[in-house]
């Protein structure tokens, strides 16, 4: 059963673009500019998702 969690692995900040990453099996740098990019055109709202995200997911520590 695959679950989104962050990752410990492939954290630049919080790990949640290497927790997505690594749940759809791509690369996280990919993943990284994606987010990027949505957080500068969606005038702040990618930013805000992403917070929400560093908060709710848990670490893959903690599923294992």
């Amino acid at each position: 059963m695959k679950r989104l969690y962050k990752s410990t692995m492939n954290r630049m900040i919080c790990g949640v673009c290497g927790g997505i990453a690594e749940y759809f099996n791509l690369d996280p740098s990919l993943i990284r500019l994606v987010a990027v990019l949505i957080a500068c055109v969606s005038f702040g709202t990618g930013l805000l998702a992403y917070i929400v995200m560093a908060i709710i997911l848990p670490n893959d520590i903690e599923i294992k």
